[in-house]
């Protein structure tokens, strides 16, 4: 039991980090470019630890995001609840793919987040009026090959599992 409370601090710092990330300031002309880190680390555990990483995880870290954001209670939620749950279906799948066919894996369910929160921020009347809102799950996309493998060097270093 000590192993599984002792690994279960690097999945939540790893989470905190990425929140961290996704509030940092950026210029006026990169902020369209913002990759979306907390969903980057919520599928890497999702798809290396789906026994550990699911429902409960992504609504709890989309409520986060949503106080973080000030968007309205349970946009986020939904938004990964969603795309976490389509990560859990094809898992299995996606470990075995290479890590371009895991970057086209990532940025479709990237650009599925980036659309439903897109639609749920227009039905509030704030949504963007330019395709300019699907650009962070290219930038999520082609930062999967450089922060899944730090995240692998973690998870097998602290004995995660």
């Amino acid at each position: 039991m000590s192993e599984r409370v002792n690994g279960y601090w690097i999945i939540v710092a790893s989470l905190l980090l990425a929140a961290v990330l996704a509030v940092l300031p950026l210029t006026r002309s990169l902020i369209w470019w913002r990759p979306e880190w907390i969903l980057l680390v919520l599928l890497y555990w999702t798809i290396a630890l789906p026994h550990r990483v699911g429902l409960v995880t992504a609504l709890a870290v989309g409520l986060l995001v949503d106080v973080m954001e000030g968007a309205a209670i349970g946009q986020n939620m939904l938004c990964l609840a969603v795309v976490v749950t389509l990560a859990r279906f094809m898992y299995q799948r996606v470990r075995v793919f290479s890590p371009l066919q895991q970057a086209l894996v990532i940025f479709v369910l990237a650009g599925l987040h980036q659309l439903i929160t897109q639609w749920l921020q227009s039905l509030q009347g704030v949504g963007a009026s330019e395709f300019a809102f699907l650009f962070p799950a290219l930038s999520t996309a082609l930062l999967w090959p450089l922060v899944m493998p730090v995240l692998r060097e973690l998870r097998r270093s602290y004995k995660v599992n």
